[in-house]
């Protein structure tokens, strides 16, 4: 009997919410709208260790390097390909060449058969840049035929910009990895990543701040119109219903509700994931197939969602007294109580205490602690802005007519106001905390690369066989290039064969010589030796006049190149160490370049240094067009003060997608919220003009409605995520320090969204504000 009551109550308020006209089909769609959004944001996030995963299989299933340095014999099974990697404005191109030695040979994951020589088979989105305007210097860095595109399977994203090419000399240059001979792709060895506890941390704490405002997002907006809801309880209760059957009756108007939500934001998210099959977001795409849901992440998602609906509606009702009468709320509610809001942050930080200064030496973070720590922290905000919009407002004092109609809304109810503000204060806090976390550890996963980019901002390292004069010349004459110097490396011991030691030799012009050494003087036709270099003390035992040493000598096991003895001269000179354009300090042996015969300087691998014109913005362009014409086996490599972990990068790319939807769904959200508001008070609005309240004045009242609650919002977002920033610092054991820069850049970005949804809430404002809105049916 109990059941089939409940049931009956239950289906009365499905019935609500879905009944009243028009009325109570706006606010079930507004309801629909905002819990639909946090929905389909939740299902792209349960989807993204799918698609993760997908895109790490996938890469791991085209893999073609081999480490093993003795090249296996031509087989029919073999194929030989090459790594011709380049990048064009900034966007990675994947690039092979490739040979097949027999009708057996692997063919890569996406192709449907082997290009011809002089063919490519692209990716599309390479198709497409290559058929645009954009893509012009590209199509003459790679001069094949289009004869078809790669499949899904073989791209690891839908803007992937690949390519396979075709070759018919490339055994003849085998040289592992770059260069080699396969039997099949993929990793033969696969070896499990090693955890970072840091990175972990990191990832985890990601998840949670990017996670804790859709949570908030959903139950701000299953309490649309709630204030209609409760007059129509109280209608209600004067029929006869008790207090227990009206609040049966409006968690099942919730369920439905966050039913309808559920469908909306299965619809958005399918929208979404379409779109997604043509987006770049932080130079990541996906295929709409990878963005599957986890069956089991996925059946969570439908049954939290109501559920924390019927709870957070229940939980509203708890100070609300529904009588027949009416709804006893407008009377001057109770007082908030600080002491238990001030319990969760202080828990979320009795939780982080135990791995204060624990670091990545101590074993891994308890990702519960971790979890529920920052989860309690970020709860906290939603405790606490409440709270402190209501005390802030109660002691605002008196100011313009704007002002004073923004007060007094906010006196009558603060707890509105700061529900439309707790996800962005929530994101913002997380954000903060995140910056100052990823700022802090950043050094751990970058280091300087030590190169000198105000003597040359690329490097080209000329293989042993190809002219380092033609490389020189053309380049010199390259659109952009201001400066090229050029210089061979290799290295002498004093025995043709198993020298006990060996050191470094660099031949070159004068000009090239100075790069990397302090000269005396200099002429055509000099050696030197250098002195005081790091780690070098060697060359001193072989700088003996009249001693032969001999040039790349071979070692037992390994084929070397035929040495080629040089004495070194009795006028050998001395030349001071310093670091060279790249950052290292060179030792050994100097010589220019006529103190060497022609066909030892052959034998030489040589560096080209070029310095590039700033004034041209595509200089790098030219440059890798240039080095590509010579040989499409040399890879151009551009210079940069730091690299950082890609592990480290890729976790700080994918908190920039996630920023980037989170923060989408805060505006939509917040847009939703404030046209419900809206909507609610359209009748005081119309009645307020109708006895002459400018226009002008009630758009200022509303933007004042917004900017007080966000400014304190803000405020305590600031603190919070100045604490959790420093808490997680601690635990990785990192000194605490602040980028104030960041932290007001979080900060305006919050406060950004809160502006521009004002502002596009305008419009719909002034059509609220007309006299008619007083007509009623």
């Amino acid at each position: 009997m109990r059941m089939r009551q409940w049931s009956r109550d239950l289906a009365m308020g499905v019935r609500f919410a879905f009944s009243g006209g028009r009325e109570g089909w706006v606010r079930a769609l507004l309801t629909a709208v905002g819990v639909g959004l946090g929905v389909a944001l939740l299902l792209l996030t349960t989807a993204l260790p799918s698609a993760l995963d997908v895109r790490s299989q996938r890469e791991e299933a085209r893999l073609d390097y081999t480490y093993d340095f003795t090249p296996r014999p031509a087989a029919d099974n073999t194929l030989v390909v090459s790594d011709v990697d380049t990048t064009y404005r900034d966007q990675d191109v994947r690039g092979r060449l490739m040979q097949p030695e027999g009708a057996r040979a692997p063919l890569p994951p996406g192709l449907a058969k082997f290009p011809a020589p002089g063919d490519m088979v692209v990716s599309p989105a390479l198709k497409e840049l290559l058929a645009s305007d954009a893509g012009e210097l590209l199509r003459q860095r790679l001069p094949y035929r289009i004869t078809g595109t790669i499949a899904e399977r073989g791209l690891i994203g839908s803007q992937e910009l690949a390519y396979y090419a075709g070759a018919a000399d490339l055994a003849s240059r085998i040289d592992p990895p770059n260069v080699a001979r396969i039997s099949a792709f993929g990793d033969p060895n696969p070896s499990p990543d090693s955890t970072d506890p840091v990175l972990v941390l990191l990832i985890l704490v990601v998840f949670v701040v990017l996670l804790m405002p859709v949570g908030v997002f959903i139950a701000a907006a299953v309490r649309f119109g709630g204030e209609r809801r409760d007059r129509r309880l109280a209608a209600l209760r004067l029929v006869g219903s008790d207090s227990r059957m009206v609040r049966r009756i409006a968690a099942g108007e919730a369920a439905a509700g966050a039913a309808l939500g559920l469908l909306f934001g299965t619809v958005f998210f399918l929208i979404g994931r379409e779109i997604a099959g043509s987006a770049e977001a932080f130079g990541v795409s996906v295929f709409p197939s990878y963005l599957n849901p986890t069956p089991a992440l996925a059946a969570l998602v439908a049954v939290a969602v109501p559920a924390a609906a019927v709870l957070v509606t229940l939980f509203a009702l708890r100070g609300v007294v529904i009588e027949p009468l009416g709804v006893v709320r407008t009377a001057r509610p109770a007082r908030r109580r600080l002491w238990w809001r001030l319990l969760l942050p202080v828990a979320g930080l009795a939780m982080l205490y135990p791995m204060l200064g624990q670091g990545r030496d101590d074993g891994t973070f308890n990702e519960y602690l971790v979890t529920g720590g920052v989860l309690l922290l970020l709860v906290g905000i939603t405790a606490l802005l409440p709270w402190a919009v209501e005390a802030v407002v109660a002691r605002l004092g008196a100011g313009g007519l704007s002002w004073q109609l923004a007060v007094r809304r906010l006196q009558l109810s603060s707890g509105s106001a700061a529900r439309m503000v707790n996800g962005i204060a929530v994101a913002v806090a997380g954000a903060i905390a995140l910056q100052m976390l990823f700022a802090g550890v950043e050094s751990d996963y970058s280091k300087d690369t030590g190169q000198d980019l105000t003597r040359a901002q690329m490097q080209v390292e000329v293989p042993v066989g190809t002219p380092a004069a033609r490389v020189t010349g053309d380049l010199t004459r390259t659109k952009g290039v201001r400066r090229v110097v050029s210089m061979s490396e290799g290295f002498v011991g004093a025995r043709r064969k198993d020298p006990e030691v060996t050191v470094q030799l660099t031949v070159g012009d004068c000009a090239a010589l100075r790069e990397v050494a302090t000269l005396p003087s200099c002429r055509e036709g000099d050696a030197f030796a250098i002195n005081g270099s790091e780690g070098d003390s060697d060359t001193s035992g072989l700088a003996e006049a009249g001693r032969t040493l001999y040039l790349d000598p071979a070692y037992t096991g390994e084929k070397g190149n035929a040495s080629f003895a040089w004495p070194v001269p009795r006028d050998l000179k001395r030349a001071g160490a310093h670091k060279d354009p790249a950052g290292a300090e060179r030792g050994g042996f100097l010589i220019t370049s006529a103190a060497l015969p022609a066909k030892a300087t052959a034998q030489l691998r040589s560096q080209v240094y070029v310095s590039l014109d700033p004034a041209v913005p595509l200089a790098h362009e030219y440059v890798r067009n240039t080095v590509a014409r010579i040989d499409p086996l040399i890879d151009p490599m551009t210079w940069t003060e730091t690299e950082r972990s890609e592990r480290f990068t890729s976790i700080r790319t994918g908190l920039f997608v996630g920023a980037a939807c989170v923060l989408a769904l805060i505006g939509a959200s917040l847009l939703v919220s404030q046209l419900e508001q809206l909507r609610d008070r359209k009748r005081l609005l119309s009645a307020l003009v109708a006895f002459g309240t400018r226009r002008r004045t009630l758009s200022l009242s509303v933007l004042w409605q917004t900017a007080i609650p966000i400014a304190l919002g803000l405020l305590l977002a600031g603190a919070v995520g100045l604490t959790l920033g420093a808490t997680l610092l601690k635990m990785t054991g990192t000194t605490v320090s602040v980028d104030w820069a960041s932290v007001l850049a979080m900060t305006g970005f919050g406060a950004a969204v809160v502006l521009l949804v004002t502002l596009l809430s305008l419009p719909p404002l002034l059509r609220l504000m007309r006299p008619d809105g007083l007509r009623t049916e």
